[in-house]
């Protein structure tokens, strides 16, 4: 498959975060058989150097940076070291993120801190420091890696569902304020789907249990999520939420909120029962 994306950006050049796993290598397994230029970030190095090779094994040119998103200087720095290494960029993939969960006021405001740098500021960071060049090229797509938890708001992970719903605002306003610049952007809005994000729970085994219970539900492999979102992004949609079940969570919350938030309470509350 030949993505529209890569037609509409011949010189095909993305920046992707958290490349080494999950959702961000999917995407950047997708993008390389097109032959991409991928500068690919991550915080772990050694995950990194494998993708690199696989990367580059279906056609890529891979460029590697070891990346704390949550560091701006470093994040300066690896955009600036990207952009004079490619003379520009195409897509840029704010995809970096943890997940956690826990009752508001006993997760830990050192935890609400380090949630809020890793899943907001990263995607601040990255939209800031890339749209200068977005504008002066006058093209370009930026595609922000919210989640359903935007919209679901489930008990018990207030921290996650806060920066979430920030990447959807941070999005909105970004689609205003670009298009007259030729540059589109994308908030991506997936429901659970297999990827390694229970890894870096803080909260506690029933919160990390729980998690891994919807991601082995859940039957969707981060390829399947990744052709979507490129396939959707390729048409300009705004917001790509996904799948189905996540499409109609956005009916429900839109027709009926207050039945909604009842739905979501018992839906977790039954989850968290089966894990203990």
């Amino acid at each position: 498959m030949i993505y529209s994306l890569s037609t509409q950006y011949p010189s095909r050049r993305a920046f992707v975060t958290g490349a080494a796993s999950g959702l961000g290598k999917a995407l950047c397994t997708e993008l390389a058989k097109d032959s991409w230029t991928l500068g690919i970030a991550d915080i772990n190095a050694d995950k990194l150097a494998v993708a690199a090779a696989e990367f580059e094994s279906l056609g890529a040119k891979t460029i590697r940076f070891q990346l704390d998103v949550a560091d701006r200087d470093q994040y300066r720095q690896v955009a600036q070291d990207f952009l004079k290494a490619t003379s520009g960029i195409d897509l840029l993939f704010n995809n970096a993120g943890v997940g956690d969960g826990g009752m508001f006021e006993e997760y830990s405001l050192d935890n609400w801190e380090w949630m809020t740098r890793v899943n907001q500021f990263s995607v601040i960071y990255g939209c800031y420091f890339f749209i200068p060049a977005f504008k002066k090229q006058r093209s370009g797509h930026i595609l922000n890696t919210a989640s359903l938890a935007a919209i679901s708001c489930a008990p018990t992970m207030g921290a996650y569902n806060m920066t979430k719903a920030a990447v959807v605002a941070i999005s909105e306003t970004l689609y205003g304020e670009l298009m007259d610049f030729n540059v589109k952007v994308s908030c991506i809005q997936p429901s659970y789907f297999k990827t390694n994000i229970a890894e870096s729970c803080r909260g506690g085994e029933t919160v990390k249990k729980t998690t891994q219970f919807f991601i082995d539900r859940s039957g969707i492999e981060a390829k399947e999520v990744a052709v979507e979102i490129l396939v959707r992004a390729g048409k300009g949609e705004l917001y790509i939420i996904l799948p189905k079940v996540a499409r109609k969570a956005w009916l429900w919350k839109r027709l009926a909120p207050t039945r909604f938030r009842k739905m979501v309470k018992e839906g977790f509350q039954a989850a968290a029962r089966k894990v203990r």
